[in-house]
């Protein structure tokens, strides 16, 4: 007579999960596929109909030229490596910015609680336009900082007034008894968040993190509206001079596409592995 044993019961659903994961994973790649031929045929369709003539051999010389073998970038990659430049610049001041915020709003001082609400209720609730036009009309003139900078801290205050909220509701998602625990153990108020409260927060605000930063990237398009030659601009240059409409923005939102898909990818990985060190811990 066989004997089934646990694990062999045990054994028989996992697979039948990893077949149906993987029956889902193809589904899912197929689904995207046909999405993105109907998506690509409308386009081509609709192109068709208005009669526009593609060009895409002449989008390379715009991405990069080799002249006597040397490689030399084209406006819309030289404008990707600003844009670059901003992200990162505006994502550390908001990431500053957005912890003081939060941290004041979860003191006791009534003057920091309401110096934040303020802050985060005017930015919130007025466009980003209407905010870089008083930066770079206002406040620009005022603290005499070039345009460059001004785009920055303009697009960190924004996307700051967000973080801030996300850091928020992760700390107060630890659990009361978890700080209550620390303290009554004689740690110090800065311990307690090292310690205690960030390595569990930090999971839990990854994934909406991980969208302000995607909203960086995104946003930092508004910077060529005060003549900052990042991505967006320069592509307006290149179809200034060339009338390929199309073609340049098709490109463009690829590179932004493959800007925002790389930082989601990456992040991600950060979140299994906190989930993971969390775990072990």
């Amino acid at each position: 007579m066989e004997v089934v044993t646990t694990s062999t019961v045990q054994a028989v659903p996992d697979s039948v999960d990893r077949r149906r994961a993987q029956q889902q994973k193809w589904t899912d790649w197929a689904l995207f596929l046909i999405g993105g031929g109907l998506l690509g045929w409308g386009i081509y369709l609709g192109a068709t109909s208005m009669g526009y003539n593609w060009q895409w051999y002449r989008i390379p010389r715009y991405l990069y030229r080799v002249i006597d073998g040397e490689l030399i970038w084209g406006p819309l990659i030289k404008g990707t490596l600003v844009t670059l430049q901003i992200t990162l610049w505006a994502t550390l001041v908001a990431f500053l910015v957005g912890l003081t915020t939060a941290l004041l709003r979860l003191s006791r001082s009534w003057s920091g609680h309401m110096v934040s609400t303020v802050y985060l209720e005017l930015v919130r609730n007025t466009p980003l336009l209407v905010q870089m036009y008083l930066f770079y009309f206002v406040l620009s003139p005022i603290i005499g900082i070039d345009r460059f900078w001004t785009g920055v801290l303009c697009l960190a205050f924004f996307e700051a007034a967000f973080i801030s909220e996300i850091i928020r509701g992760g700390i107060m998602s630890v659990e009361r008894g978890q700080w209550e625990g620390a303290m009554s153990l004689g740690m110090r108020p800065r311990h307690v968040y090292a310690r205690v409260v960030l390595p569990q927060a930090v999971p839990i605000m990854l994934p909406p993190m991980t969208s302000a930063l995607v909203n960086i990237i995104k946003n930092s398009a508004i910077v060529s509206t005060i003549a900052i030659f990042d991505l967006t601009n320069e592509g307006r240059n290149v179809i200034a001079d060339t009338f390929l409409s199309f073609e340049v923005w098709f490109t463009i939102a690829g590179i932004y596409l493959t800007m925002t898909i790389s930082l989601s990818y990456l992040a991600s990985r950060l979140e299994a592995r906190a989930r993971r060190g969390y775990a072990r811990e």
